[in-house]
């Protein structure tokens, strides 16, 4: 999946794990950038009396490096806090809970925003309101007012949501884990079975979104809208973190964990997929916990991908070209650990400098494209407002990523290669099954209800 349960140690704390990151320029709002990032991995709508919420012992933050060194510019710091109205219940709402401000929702939660730039810290929004989890049509009858009541606009500009949303991620997981298999390429497999459609394993989960609106001019380094693409200082790279404190002790008196120390990162998201099928698992956690400017050492795992060494060996004489290839992969490079230089695709470039960093790096000059003239395939199907020119909701990065790994990208750096005929037709076969998407912020779907889930059905080994 993009992050979600990408590493041994963050699978065991879902409360701090990325899941995805997003950022585009807003194609109903074109002066404002949509950053999003998305927590808590794999949500069953129906998980009660203790849902899913945000956790008050953690730092998320999202991340924009605008100078090209790889390195925090500006961050947007969120910090939650959790109160419990009536502490002789155990319901997580005692009736309808019609109105964001019900004292009927039992564990109402707030929080605060915090943007920092060049040392100095501005508190944004103070004590904002999420919305209840979507528990059913009698405990939530209206939803999407909730939502509208928890999407607060804020000073200079700037708007955001915190809560829950349905996940708009789509891969059949249950295919890729069972030795690298792509449902609708079955019979080509090293051990075939019949070709079929793709199964979204992301089906009725929902995730914690953090979703901010900003004016373009607040993240450039020199506070413009740049309006040439080829203008380095049009291009910003965003990732998200979660961080915890590095002590945590057991207070027996309070009947709590109570944290000290300093602030230690323990997730990090960027490009989709980057940790999970490009880092080898004994590393993973040591990346989720560094920087993105120390990520030259990941460097040799992107020049030579292992998934680009079992594609061939597992669909034989499907990918000869690739299999042939020996050249460390310039172009999986330049997509994913310094952006696309100017010459590449004409009339674009998203390159953020020579220090290899894993960030979703968004040129602000390029125009948004309408979302009913989106390409899924971003930037590789001719929308050079997509994928991996920052991140859309409705990127299909699953695909477009198996497209590079199998040689796609190769010839705009290397003519000399020609692409493998599956090279252009390789997917996993899903799509966002999930709850409709809007087409104004913040852009995830409104998440399904515990009520309303239906669980699916499991077959055990024949």
């Amino acid at each position: 999946m993009s992050s979600h349960r990408e590493a041994p140690e963050i699978a065991k704390d879902p409360v701090a794990d990325g899941t995805d990151v997003y950022a585009f320029v807003n194609p109903v709002r074109p002066d404002r950038v949509v950053l999003i990032a998305n927590f808590i991995p794999l949500q069953k709508p129906d998980g009660g009396p203790n849902f899913y919420e945000f956790g008050d012992d953690v730092l998320y933050e999202i991340h924009v490096a605008n100078k090209g060194t790889a390195e925090s510019d500006i961050r947007y710091q969120f910090r939650f806090s959790t109160k419990v109205r009536n502490p002789r219940t155990f319901l997580y709402n005692t009736g309808p809970i019609t109105d964001i401000a019900d004292e009927t929702w039992n564990r109402p939660q707030t929080y605060t925003i915090t943007r920092i730039k060049d040392g100095k810290t501005q508190v944004i929004g103070r004590d904002l309101p999420c919305p209840p989890v979507n528990v059913g049509p009698r405990s939530t009858p209206d939803y999407a007012k909730l939502s509208r009541q928890a999407t607060h606009d804020l000073a200079g500009g700037r708007k955001v949501y915190a809560g829950q949303r349905a996940d708009a991620f789509h891969v059949d997981l249950g295919s890729v884990f069972d030795l690298g298999a792509l449902r609708p390429f079955n019979e080509a497999h090293l051990i075939s079975m019949p070709n079929m459609g793709g199964v979204n394993s992301v089906q009725s989960y929902n995730v914690h979104t953090i979703a901010l609106q900003v004016p373009i001019r607040e993240l450039t380094r020199d506070r413009s809208k740049p309006t040439d693409p080829l203008d380095p200082k049009a291009v910003v790279g965003v990732w998200a973190t979660a961080s915890r404190r590095k002590g945590r002790v057991w207070n027996a008196k309070q009947g709590r964990y109570v944290d000290n120390g300093p602030w230690v990162q323990v997730s990090r998201l960027g490009n989709p997929l980057f940790n999970e099928v490009i880092v080898p698992m004994a590393e993973k956690d040591a990346w989720n916990a560094a920087p993105p400017k120390a990520d030259r050492r990941y460097a040799k795992y992107v020049d030579r991908p292992e998934l680009a060494g079992l594609l061939p060996a597992l669909y034989p004489g499907v990918f000869p070209n690739l299999a042939a290839y020996d050249k460390p992969r310039a172009d999986l490079n330049a997509i994913l650990l310094t952006g696309i230089p100017e010459g590449v695709v004409p009339g674009f470039q998203n390159y953020t400098g020579p220090t290899p960093a894993d960030m979703l790096r968004l040129n602000l000059a390029v125009p948004p494209t309408p979302v009913a003239e989106q390409n899924k395939l971003g930037l590789v199907g001719g929308d050079a407002a997509g994928f991996p020119n920052g991140r859309r909701v409705g990127d299909d990065v699953v695909t477009i990523e198996l497209r590079a790994v199998a040689g796609l990208t190769i010839p705009l750096v290397d003519p000399s290669f020609t692409p493998d005929d599956a090279a252009s037709a390789v997917e996993d076969g899903t799509t966002d099954t999930n709850a409709d998407r809007p087409e104004r912020f913040p852009f995830l779907g409104l998440p399904g209800g515990g009520y309303q889930t239906q669980p699916g059905t499991t077959q055990a080994a024949s």
